[in-house]
């Protein structure tokens, strides 16, 4: 009887062994899943290097955009200072055609006789022509145009052109000591240098 129970223990054995070998041996269903076995894990590689070429498609546009909106911008600043170049030097052109008409007008009222003397006859021309002077002063004034200082001051080659030079006993040598036309500048940049006469 204890001889046949320990030969059915050992046939149960070497059953329980056989069973585990043929589980380690099988088809490997208890091994972990390839992307070679597994589709979904073979998808899920195609899309992410699908989605990487995306994004890096995606950030050459956005490099190409900011790079077209830095040209635009710059192409937009040099049209803008172009235009106010043109602006600027059709103001000075104007200004330069219209000086001689200023200068005339003042010359008029320096000859013209005094206030006393004046005829009512030629006393509503006199103040004609005066009242176009200040519109004509006040013009320039808008325009960023105002005279050179001149006589009692030094000669200055930046803003002054000597026509003569004359002894004067009370003044330096390069004084200005009178003024024959009047120098004018358009905000920092002379448009005209004034025409003065010097003590030797």
């Amino acid at each position: 009887m204890t001889t046949y129970v320990a030969e059915e223990s050992e046939s149960y054995k070497e059953h329980s062994e056989n069973n585990l070998n043929m589980a380690s041996e099988g088809d490997g269903s208890l091994e972990q899943p390839s992307k070679e076995t597994d589709p979904s894990l073979a998808r899920i590689a195609e899309l992410e290097t699908e989605l990487n070429k995306q994004k890096e498609q995606s950030d050459k546009y956005r490099d190409e955009l900011l790079r077209k909106a830095a040209d635009f911008e710059n192409f937009r600043k040099q049209k803008e200072r172009e235009a106010m170049m043109a602006s600027s030097r059709a103001l000075e052109n104007i200004i330069r055609e219209l000086l001689p008409v200023v200068d005339d007008v003042k010359r008029l009222l320096q000859y013209a006789p005094l206030s006393s003397e004046i005829s009512n006859e030629a006393r509503p021309y006199i103040e004609g022509v005066d009242l176009v002077k200040k519109n004509l002063e006040k013009w320039l004034t808008e325009k960023g145009v105002n005279p050179i200082e001149s006589k009692g001051m030094m000669l200055d080659v930046n803003f002054h052109e000597a026509i003569s030079q004359v002894d004067h006993p009370e003044a330096e040598p390069d004084t200005i000591i009178e003024e024959y036309q009047t120098g004018y500048l358009l905000g920092e940049k002379v448009i005209r240098h004034a025409k003065v006469i010097v003590a030797r």
